[in-house]
């Protein structure tokens, strides 16, 4: 604590630890950069990895950066406010968690992982102590989640559904692989979208023609407020084959990558078509805060959709998978959508959720509400579970859903040994069909059968501070539990 006294107060101290987490993080980017600088020689696994700590890295410091002008000059903040640098902050251990990832799968032992392991981890214990400082030092309330007032919808546009929020609408093209449109490959249409907007500005609206488009899409970070709409699913179709078989990290293996903050998609089917015998083989990695899937199908096997960070919500989409095919440590939810278990490789069980929550004050957690759970197809003696713990913290909860007769009566399983079993959150909630039976429940600690006051902790309004900023996209969305 003598530290701390010195800087006369909580707030002044965490001042300085974010200065001191910004040092860090660049300290780290030099030494990522100088690897990358000298590719020769580097196998193609390694690359992909010292690339996605680059990407990681880089938006660490943006985080921080952002953080640190906001807090410079007051002592409080509350409400929305509270809501994004919380989430930022969260995010910026789960970058440096997935950077550090990826460099343990390198094989054999090699310079770049012990050169960046030390550097990264004491990073992270920097990162965890800025998390918990702005926590109890900035917020009033550590309600998660509590909005103050709320943003109007916009006046102009388009209407994603009748009787629904207007969405204004800035610049839209066209994608159309028959050469009819501004743009045949989406990649291209994504180029083309200004970089940096304001919300205020509008949507830059990318309207996707029915098609098979086999590409693998970035949306960086830099392309904000992309709103991007097809024909339905199954009529417009992003398909790639990446896997980590195939040499690519988890990370790496999307065929669809989404950073922009603000991105909104409707009406589009994302495939991994790689298969379950070439394992985590990603559809979906969405890194991008206040985004939107509407009417989305996310199809693929081991990893299909990856949560990654921030603040998402899902609404009437399909989800198929086998093992761990929702992952990731996003504050995300769920409502109204199908999950879609499918047959795993012989031997596999499948696990639909993978939480990867590694702090306790990380804001970050799914929330699967309203959702029907029941098989693809037809599975004979697979076991199916509603989740398992891949970090220390993992938090994972059913609200209001239909789970079918697929789920294991234990309803959730063990990552390995008695990991995480005392320190995870694992609850459900007023749930119905033939597998929502919890009275054969795992007995761990961390599996809760909550009421309705904790329950409402994880619905859109509290948990997403969705009230804020989903009126905008004009995606329907339901703020409580019923």
């Amino acid at each position: 604590m003598r530290l701390l006294n010195n800087f006369g107060s909580i707030q002044e101290y965490g001042r300085f630890i974010l200065q001191q987490s910004i040092s860090s993080t660049q300290n780290v980017l030099s030494i990522i950069n100088g690897y990358l600088d000298l590719r020769i020689g580097l196998q193609e696994y390694t690359f992909h990895a010292l690339e996605d700590c680059q990407l990681l890295t880089s938006l660490n410091i943006d985080f921080f950066v952002k953080t640190l002008e906001t807090i410079n000059f007051t002592d409080t903040i509350e409400g929305l406010t509270a809501s994004e640098l919380l989430s930022l902050l969260s995010a910026t251990l789960t970058n440096y968690q997935t950077c550090l990832d990826g460099l343990e799968a390198i094989t054999p032992l090699s310079a770049i992982k012990i050169a960046l392991r030390t550097p990264l981890s004491d990073g992270n214990m920097l990162n965890s102590v800025a998390l918990a400082i702005f926590k109890y030092g900035w917020i009033p309330s550590t309600r998660e989640g509590r909005m103050l007032e709320d943003r109007k919808p916009l006046d102009a546009g388009l209407k994603l559904y009748p009787g629904g929020n207007t969405v204004n609408v800035s610049q839209s093209v066209v994608v159309n692989p028959n050469g009819s449109g501004d743009f045949t490959t989406v990649t291209d249409a994504v180029a083309a979208a200004p970089n940096n907007t304001d919300c205020t500005n509008g949507y830059f609206l990318i309207y996707v023609a029915a098609g098979v488009y086999e590409e693998n899409v970035y949306i960086a970070k830099s392309k904000k407020y992309l709103m991007m709409i097809g024909d339905g699913i199954d009529q417009t179709i992003i398909t790639g084959n990446r896997s980590v078989v195939d040499g690519w990290t988890t990370f790496n293996t999307a065929t669809f990558a989404v950073t922009g903050v603000g991105f909104v998609a409707v009406n589009i089917t994302f495939r991994n078509t790689a298969g379950a015998v070439m394992h985590q083989a990603v559809a979906v990695r969405n890194g991008a805060d206040l985004s939107t899937f509407y009417h989305c199908s996310f199809e693929g096997y081991q990893d299909t959709l990856y949560a990654h960070t921030l603040r998402q919500f899902y609404r009437e989409c399909n989800i198929y998978g086998t093992v761990d095919f929702i992952f990731g440590n996003a504050a995300v939810v769920f409502q109204n959508c199908n999950i879609y278990p499918r047959l795993p490789m012989q031997d596999q069980f499948n696990a639909i959720t993978a939480q990867g929550r590694i702090d306790i004050n990380q804001n970050t957690g799914t929330s699967i509400q309203n959702c029907t759970i029941s098989a693809a197809e037809y599975m004979a003696s697979t076991k199916t579970y509603l989740g398992r713990p891949w970090k220390q913290y993992s938090r994972a909860v059913y609200l209001n859903s239909f789970i079918d007769n697929l789920i294991d009566p234990a309803g959730w399983i063990a990552w390995s040994g008695d990991f995480a079993l005392n320190t995870s959150y694992y609850a459900e909630y007023n749930n119905r069909g033939p597998g929502s039976d919890t009275s054969n429940r795992v007995t761990w600690e961390a599996y809760h059968v909550i009421n309705v006051s904790d329950a409402t902790n994880f619905t859109v309004s509290n948990f997403l501070a969705g009230d804020f900023w989903l009126p905008s996209t004009g995606v329907p969305y339901n703020g409580g539990l019923f």
